[in-house]
């Protein structure tokens, strides 16, 4: 009883890559002139935030201290 199998068909599965609906999705609503002066000054700030890490943060990485070279002890000034 379950021995007659009939092939199936799989045409449906090669045009599925060609189907194309006809309902459309909604259009995108378009941003308001406050939401994009908004994303401006949020990266605005982002940037000025990273900049400004990068120049307080530069004098720190270096190596040696910038006025080692000038600096003299009192010890050694004979008092």
């Amino acid at each position: 009883m379950f021995g007659r199998r009939e092939p199936v068909p799989f045409a449906f599965v090669a045009e599925a890559d060609r189907f194309r609906s006809n309902v459309a999705p909604p259009p995108r609503e378009r941003a308001s002139a406050g939401e994009i002066a908004g994303r401006w000054l949020l990266g605005l700030t982002l940037v000025a935030g990273l900049v400004g890490s990068l120049v307080l943060g530069t004098p720190s990485m270096s190596t040696a201290p910038s006025g080692a070279d000038t600096q003299e002890s009192q010890a050694t000034d004979g008092r």
